[in-house]
Formats: structure tokens, C-alpha cells, sequence
């Protein structure tokens, strides 16, 4: 069989299409990690595991939940630390963290006191619930990359003695081992090494711990659900939010996407934390974060283990910094019949070869890609709606033919980003390439159903005012 060499539409001959305008140059600035990411505990906990747990007792720190051998044999026993300069702990292989946010009611308790009836469903600080977020972190020293994974609460799976179920029931039914479990077998075989839970009433004090997160709110949220004392109300618009409001901002489901959009905002929400994180008044505010991580934090990490971890995020770049999305498709209309985010098996295999290692079954199936053929949204920042039409027409002229400008608008960011939406690195740098502009994100913050997404910035303006 002769297998097609892939088509690259950038000929050797030309110029990136910035050099047809006047160039500039762009110093650039490396991002340092100290914590894990949204994740939002994971980055605090890699944070105060790498600065305090040197003086401190593993269960000073600590707390985890009894497994059962059986449950204990569902995670990697392999060793994952190494010590190699001035006694540090280092990574010693890539790690593949699950992180689970769980949201716990007084509704949901069976064996709460009669006298304890509020009169609403309030928040409980427990980890025996369903899994409102869940994340899977691979932290990998060899290739010096930090991919996170997010996979979608309604996603379809099959869990033993119960059958075919939304993922998040997992937790609420055996807990992190009967996740783990499910999450290795919908990516193929990948493996869990260790989990991290968190609930609501952590994820709120940390941000608060942390001194609140700038975040650019896309749309007004207002949303009340008096049966919860959920009330939500954000501006849209860049701001900073405190926990609460954070909590709200995560919550919040009421648009075209539902489940989908809440992971899109979790990203967002990801890599404010990490800029609040890097800032060095965080490391007066550890001993407030210790205290969250003692009281809403249950890990199978150990404090070596957490050193380890966040020694490698704090030497990572932001560019780095991979976020994906499980990919996948509607299904039910969430009324009449079970509403699934139903898992795409082919996609699935791509994402965890390419960024959890894992092997490939068929080699004959992995063809190279034809670039001309990637879907391409263009998302307008700019008051100018004839540049987004420039990069349009010079995108189509480059060969990429299934370039379209979506409705879909947002403010404009200083440097134009090129959003890997379906987590391919290679064509992202291809379409930079052509562009001569641009900052490279693997992320699923872009237009749902696009392989790259492309958000002007303001840097694009610029190329044409100084032409």
C-alpha cells in the first residue's frame, strides 16, 4: 500500500505572510510554573509540597482515603522519584495524575441528622460524591512537557457491576479506584499512578488563598438555584474573582455547549491560576494553602512525590503547558432521554499516543496529514472586521481552503493565538509559520468542531497600520 505523503500548503519560496507587512521584533518571555493547574489544587499542592514538606511529616500534610489492596493495585506501584542534585526530589518517569473536584450536598448525605436540616441543599466538605471535574495530568520529564486532559463529566463509559454510566458516577459509587479504572480503559490502556480529590468548598478557598485570579469572564452569567443558595452573577469582561466568585464561573452550564463549555472555562480559569501562582507574594500565603490542602485535599501522593512534581512544573514553560479535551460528540437531549457526551475511539488513540505514550495498535491506520485539509476558525478580536477577512483570504491562498471566520467574537488578546483545538501541536506550528505571528496554545478554549483556531490579536493590526 502507498501511503500518501502529506501535503504542507507553505512552499519553501515564501515568506510568512507577517513579512509582506513591515516585521518587528517580539522579545520572548518565559512563563515559569510553580503549581500543577486547575488542577486548581494540584498547583497549590505541588506549590506547598515543594516548599514546606522538607520540614514536615507526610501525615501532617496529608490526608488519603482507605483503599482496599485490591483498589491500591489499580494505581502504578512503580517508582516514580529520584534524588539528584542537593538531595531534591526529581521525577524519575512521567506520572500520570487524575484530579477529580467533587461536589458534595446535604441532599446527597444518607446519614446526616434530622436536626441538621437547613432548609436548603448546602455545600459539605466530603469526597463521596459525583466527580464535577475531572482532569488527567501527565507530567513527563523526558519530553519536558505537562499535558492536561480534560474529560467531560456526561462522558459514555461501561463501569463493572453497574453498566453503561455517565463517568462521574464513578466516584460516588467505589470512589478514585473505580475512576482510575474507567479512565484508563476510555484512553486505551493509559495508566493512573496516582489521584487527587478535591470538593467545591476547597477549589473556593484556595482561589481565596491564593488572593483571587484575574480572568476574562466571555459573557454575563447570571444564574440562580435557591434550592443550593447557588447564586451567580458575573460580568463580562476582565476581572479579578474571588473564590466564590471563581466557584461561580466554574458552575456556571446555562449555554450552547453545556457540560463542554464548563470545560473550555476550566481551562481559562487553569492558566489564570498559574500566572497568579508564579507571583513570589504567593509564598508568604503557603501556611493559608497548607491548611486547605490538610482539610480538602484526599491523595495517594506522597510529599516526595508532591516536591517532585512541583520541582518539574516550576521549570516548565508556558508554552509547554498542554490542555486537551476529550473528544467526542452530543448525544440525548438531556429532557426526555439521558443526555452522553458520547467518546470518539479513533480520536481518543491519537491524543493518547501523542501526548500519554501510549503505543500504537495499528500503525497502518496513522496516515500522514493532509494540512490543507484543516478546519480553521478565525475568531475576530479587532473592531476592523476587513482584517479577520485579510487573514481569510491569505490563509486561502496559502492552500488552506477550510479556513471560515466564526461568529463567535472575544476581546482582543496582545498576541494573535493559535489554539490547537484538537491538541496538533505540528499543524499549529505549520499555521504559525504561514502567519509569521502568533503565540502556539494546545488547548480546547477555541471553536468547538475546528482542528485550529486562530483569536486576532492585536499584533495583527499592527503588522497592517505600519505597512
Amino acid at each position: 500500500m502507498t501511503v500518501k505523503k502529506a501535503y504542507r500548503p507553505l512552499p519553501s519560496k515564501k515568506r510568512p505572510i507577517s513579512q509582506m507587512y513591515r516585521s518587528k521584533k517580539r522579545n520572548g518571555k518565559k512563563n515559569m510554573l510553580i503549581g500543577l493547574g486547575l488542577t486548581i489544587v494540584s498547583v497549590m499542592s505541588a506549590a506547598a509540597g515543594a516548599l514546606l514538606a522538607v520540614t514536615l511529616s507526610e501525615t501532617s500534610i496529608l490526608q488519603q482515603a482507605k483503599l482496599t489492596p485490591e483498589e491500591e493495585a489499580v494505581f502504578s506501584q512503580e517508582e516514580t522519584v529520584a534524588y539528584k542534585k542537593l538531595n531534591i526530589p526529581e521525577l524519575s518517569r512521567p506520572v500520570n495524575v487524575l484530579v477529580l473536584g467533587i461536589k458534595v450536598l446535604t441532599s446527597d448525605l444518607t446519614d446526616r441528622p434530622a436536626d441538621e436540616d437547613l432548609g436548603y441543599h448546602a455545600l459539605v466538605n466530603s469526597f463521596e460524591g459525583l466527580s464535577d471535574t475531572m482532569l488527567l495530568l501527565r507530567f513527563d520529564p523526558i519530553q519536558e512537557k505537562l499535558s492536561v486532559l480534560s474529560i467531560p463529566r456526561d462522558t459514555q463509559v461501561y463501569l463493572e457491576r453497574y453498566g453503561t454510566r455517565k463517568i462521574n458516577h464513578a466516584n460516588l459509587y467505589e470512589g478514585p479506584a473505580l475512576t482510575a479504572a474507567a479512565v484508563s480503559k476510555l484512553l486505551g490502556g493509559v495508566s493512573v499512578d496516582r489521584y487527587v480529590r478535591v470538593n467545591v468548598q476547597g477549589i473556593e478557598k484556595l482561589i481565596d488563598a491564593l488572593g483571587g485570579v484575574i480572568v476574562n469572564v466571555p459573557k454575563d452569567m447570571k444564574y440562580n438555584d435557591f434550592s443550593q443558595h447557588l447564586y451567580i452573577n458575573l460580568k463580562k469582561g476582565k476581572q479579578q474573582l474571588d473564590g466564590d466568585k471563581a466557584v461561580q464561573f466554574l458552575r456556571f452550564r446555562y449555554d450552547a455547549y453545556g457540560d463542554i463549555s464548563r470545560v473550555q472555562r476550566q481551562q481559562m480559569l487553569m492558566r489564570s491560576v498559574v500566572e497568579q501562582a508564579m507571583k513570589p507574594a504567593t509564598i508568604v500565603k503557603i501556611p493559608k494553602i497548607l491548611s486547605v490542602i490538610q482539610s480538602h485535599l484526599d491523595t495517594n501522593l506522597t510529599v516526595k512525590e508532591l516536591m517532585a512534581l512541583g520541582n518539574f512544573a516550576s521549570k516548565t514553560e508556558r508554552s509547554d503547558v498542554q490542555m486537551l479535551m476529550l473528544p467526542g460528540n452530543f448525544s440525548g437531549d438531556g429532557k426526555n432521554e439521558v443526555s452522553y457526551w458520547l467518546p470518539n475511539n479513533y480520536k481518543i488513540q491519537k491524543i493518547a499516543h501523542q501526548h500519554f505514550d501510549l503505543p500504537v495498535s495499528d500503525a497502518s491506520n496513522w496516515q500522514p496529514r493532509d494540512y490543507s485539509r484543516l478546519r480553521i476558525a478565525i475568531q475576530n478580536s479587532l473592531e476592523d472586521d476587513t482584517l479577520a477577512q485579510e487573514m481569510l483570504n491569505s490563509l486561502k491562498e496559502a492552500g488552506y481552503h477550510r479556513a471560515y471566520i466564526s461568529n463567535s467574537r472575544l476581546d482582543a488578546p496582545t498576541t494573535t493565538r493559535i489554539v490547537a483545538q484538537s491538541g496538533d501541536r505540528n499543524a499549529a506550528n505549520i499555521i504559525r509559520a504561514t502567519l509569521g505571528i502568533g503565540e502556539v496554545l494546545v488547548e480546547s478554549t477555541g471553536v468547538l468542531g475546528s482542528d485550529i483556531t486562530i483569536q486576532i490579536g492585536q499584533d495583527w493590526n499592527h503588522e497592517r497600520l505600519y505597512n
